[in-house]
């Protein structure tokens, strides 16, 4: 993790701690409440109305009692990035699996964790790796493995892979337009078909099959890994 957690912050010597002090009715203050309250903020208010001071009116406690449990708020950042990409692994009634069926699994579970926290996806690229993620990487790894990719090619492929999903994932997040935007658009670019004849023939701008575009393009990628093996 970027920040480097020491867990409960330790008084110094000749000094008595400073209770943690919680309204009536409230829960204790504790690091699973923190990071759990720091998601629904970014859910509602996004990275930058994440602060300290709103997170700890949010629990119903003071700033300086939220240092017992993290470090900054780039320690609350990394933590609450990690939790909601924890992996879920496959019912255990689930039909034993293959290489590939392991690795579209790992993968559309993590598309789908960052589209039900967008900021997810914006905020991934710029964080140390966690323990959630770095989990489904060697998931990933290991089903790659198993289709034969060799060592040395298996950055190359994960590499890939990884960039389908932040791209896919971005791309949808960040695409706000409504029906009738994309209708306009595309009678745009009919009016524009002699320069670009093959975008609008095949009218890019109506679609918006977000989920079957991100499998299609996943197949080709492990189209293309599976005669390795």
């Amino acid at each position: 993790m970027a920040g480097k957690r020491s867990g409960k912050k330790r008084p110094q010597p000749g000094k008595s701690p400073r209770p943690t002090r919680e309204p009536r009715g409230e829960p204790p203050l504790s690091l699973e409440r923190i990071v759990a309250t720091a998601v629904e903020l970014l859910d509602t208010q996004g990275i930058d109305g994440l602060t300290m001071r709103r997170l700890a009116d949010r629990l119903g406690s003071g700033v300086m009692s939220l240092y017992w449990h993290v470090d900054n708020k780039e320690d609350v950042f990394d933590l609450a990035l990690d939790k909601v990409l924890e992996y879920r692994a496959p019912s255990d009634r689930a039909e034993p699996q293959g290489w590939r069926q392991e690795a579209v699994h790992v993968l559309e579970g993590w598309r789908a964790s960052m589209l039900r926290h967008p900021w997810s996806a914006s905020l991934l690229p710029r964080r140390a790796l966690g323990p959630n993620i770095l989990g489904r990487l060697e998931l990933l790894a290991n089903a790659l493995s198993k289709a034969g990719v060799a060592d040395a090619d298996l950055n190359v492929a994960i590499w890939s892979l990884w960039n389908h999903v932040m791209g896919s994932t971005i791309t949808r997040a960040s695409f706000e337009l409504t029906d009738d935007d994309q209708a306009a658009a595309q009678q745009r670019l009919a009016g524009l078909s002699e320069r670009y004849p093959t975008i609008e023939r095949s009218r890019l701008l109506l679609d918006s099959d977000w989920d079957g575009a991100f499998r299609k393009g996943l197949d080709y990628l492990l189209d293309g890994l599976a005669p390795i093996r």
